[in-house]
């Protein structure tokens, strides 16, 4: 058990601190009809953290169409390739958006709750270069948990908050039960991917050892009625790392009245949760 959450706790740090993990986030612009100038200068229509003074203009289509022409002298790339203009490609449906990228900054299109946003990474960004570690409850055996796994047919719809205020739905397949100190739990998981299941829960240390909002968990699939939940493995979500992140918060369902001192407690440098 200590191996394999040694590896996955440093395959953790390792996607935290790469040149495009969460660390590196340091902007989330929504964008409006028509014409933006963007860059770092007080005199854009949308100010970016890090990047030229001023980058170019993003314009966004009545028919959702966005593309974005820089500003002369930018050495900009559009998917690794040079160019002075493009049409940028958003994550609707999963799919990989268009890259922009600056020097050290990168700059995305994502669809958030119907609309579009600018997403800004900057390899370059001080909660990567600062990046103070994290720190963990001591490992224990007991929160490895073999938890019943209850089907749901047809599946549950759970509603989930974001920290920018939008309602996110996702289908739940079933629920994972189990006993923890006399008292019966419930936890309602979705898929991120086919092979995999996603909790985003809370506890009675949520908001005192660990992240107010919740902590996310992944699992793999039930085998003949049971599902194993290892708490050890429990994390912070994005948004505890930086504030332009989009996370869910662990939703009404998710709250359980226990506390679960194994995982992931609060980060040193955050400045909330």
């Amino acid at each position: 058990m200590t191996d394999d959450l040694d590896t996955a706790r440093a395959t953790r740090i390792a996607r935290l601190t790469a040149p495009d993990g969460w660390l590196t986030l340091v902007g989330f612009e929504w964008l409006s009809e028509g014409a933006s100038r963007v860059g770092a200068a007080a005199d854009n229509d949308i100010v970016l953290n890090a990047g030229p003074a001023h980058l170019g203009t993003i314009s966004l289509g009545a028919d959702g169409t966005t593309t974005i022409d820089f500003a002369p002298g930018v050495d900009a790339r559009v998917d690794g390739a040079p160019a002075v203009s493009a049409a940028l490609h958003d994550d609707a449906g999963g799919r990989s958006p268009t890259e922009v990228a600056v020097g050290s900054v990168r700059l995305i299109v994502i669809v958030r709750d119907g609309r579009k946003a600018l997403r800004v990474r900057d390899e370059a960004a001080p909660t990567r270069t600062g990046f103070k570690g994290l720190a963990y409850f001591p490992v224990d055996a007991s929160w490895r948990v073999v938890a019943d796994w209850v089907p749901f047919d047809p599946p549950y719809e759970l509603e989930l908050g974001t920290v920018i205020g939008t309602i996110e739905k996702e289908s739940v397949p079933g629920k994972a039960v189990f006993t923890r100190e006399g008292k019966t739990h419930e936890l309602y998981p979705y898929h991120e991917t086919p092979d995999a299941l996603f909790f985003v829960f809370g506890d009675l240390t949520s908001g005192k050892e660990t992240y107010g909002a919740g902590r996310f968990l992944d699992t793999g699939l039930p085998e003949n009625g049971k599902l194993v939940l290892d708490f050890n493995e429990a994390r912070n979500p994005p948004c505890v790392f930086t504030p332009y992140a989009t996370c869910q918060l662990a939703p009404p369902e998710n709250r359980l009245d226990v506390r679960v001192e194994a995982g992931e407690v609060k980060y040193a440098a955050a400045s909330h949760g």
